[in-house]
């Protein structure tokens, strides 16, 4: 009988040693990866599914033990549904790790300070892996289901936060707006609370308004505050903004880089040139340091500015010192020409 029972625990011992080496053998199984390959893990998969997901999606050629590894160790059991990015996975046990772990795949997607809403929509079409369902739909629908306040030309123009965000796979392009609008909103319910008590602006809109000016008419964060002074001052004293980038927006696909006298002078709801006041929408979704320009600008008696051909603006309190400084950029731009045009033709 003792032999018997020692023959027994022989053979079991021997099974039991197989089994474990059957399970090492499987988890230390390297794997066949594509780059940036995902691994979509649905609710309710159990072992043997799981066993056969790894086989179609060719990350090993026989799975089989999988299942016996999930009941033997259930501690690699906690398998969480999901979109899982297998970068950097070598083994088997590497995507158990993961997929335990539940931290899906992050994706990104970057929307740029001073884009206007129809060059951040191509974004959010183009983004991989971000489930679409606002291309369908026009800004008067998207207001609404953002929340957002309606406008006299329904536009969403202005109310997305430039900024990186962030997504797992089939999120949808909607709830990240949402995160972007909401952002805006309340950056700008702050700034309409604390800003500087002489402003001539009637709402908050109004700021976001004057905001996407200032971003567009300078990139340099130094000197928003007094392009801001410029605007504030002009409207106090009921003097057109006559700003470019508002006529170029107001000419949407029909602006080919260049502004003719001839687009100067022809009205729409955007030409400043033409119209009193500011534009009906934003021209393009400002940046946090354009609105705090707004809310806070400069204190100076400046009415006009002009490039100085170094990036910056060159400031005037009048007509006259505003034509100085638009000849002597005339004489910087012509010089400049010239000195190219002896460079690319020696």
């Amino acid at each position: 009988m003792k032999k018997i029972l020692l023959l027994l625990f022989i053979i079991i011992l021997a099974i039991g040693g197989w089994g474990y080496h059957q399970i090492q053998q499987t988890l230390n199984q390297s794997i066949s990866v594509q780059q940036d390959q995902l691994l979509v893990i649905n609710r309710g998969t159990t072992g043997k599914k799981l066993a056969t997901l790894f086989e179609q999606q060719q990350l090993v050629a026989d799975a089989k033990w999988l299942p016996w590894v999930l009941k033997l160790q259930p501690q690699l059991n906690n398998i969480k549904a999901g979109t899982y990015s297998l970068n950097g996975a070598n083994t088997v046990a590497d995507v158990l790790t993961i997929l335990n772990e539940g931290k899906e795949a992050q994706f990104s997607l970057r929307f740029t300070d001073g884009e206007t809403w129809r060059e951040m929509k191509k974004s959010l079409q183009n983004a991989p892996h971000l489930a679409q369902s606002v291309q369908n739909k026009n800004d008067e629908e998207l207001l609404q289901l953002l929340e957002l306040p309606t406008n006299n030309l329904n536009s969403l123009e202005g109310w997305i936060y430039p900024d990186t965000y962030n997504y797992v796979p089939n999120s949808t392009d909607l709830a990240l707006l949402k995160r972007a609008t909401s952002r805006t909103q309340k950056l700008l319910d702050k700034l309409w609370a604390e800003r500087d008590d002489d402003l001539p602006l009637k709402s908050p809109y109004e700021m976001l308004i004057l905001a996407s000016i200032v971003e567009k008419e300078s990139g340099v964060q130094a000197e928003r505050g007094l392009i801001a002074s410029v605007f504030v001052n002009r409207l106090k004293h009921n003097i057109k903004l006559q700003t470019d980038p508002t006529v170029i927006y107001g000419m949407g696909e029909n602006y080919n880089g260049n502004i003719r006298k001839k687009d100067l002078e022809t009205p729409t709801p955007y030409n400043t040139y033409v119209i009193d006041g500011l534009p009906p929408t934003p021209i393009t979704n400002p940046s946090e340091s354009a609105l705090q320009a707004v809310a806070h600008p400069e204190k100076t008696d400046f009415l006009y500015f002009v490039a100085d051909g170094t990036g910056g603006h060159k400031f005037s309190r009048n007509l006259t010192e505003h034509n100085r400084a638009v000849q002597d950029y005339l004489r910087w731009y012509h010089q400049n020409k010239t000195d190219k045009n002896k460079t690319d033709n020696p």
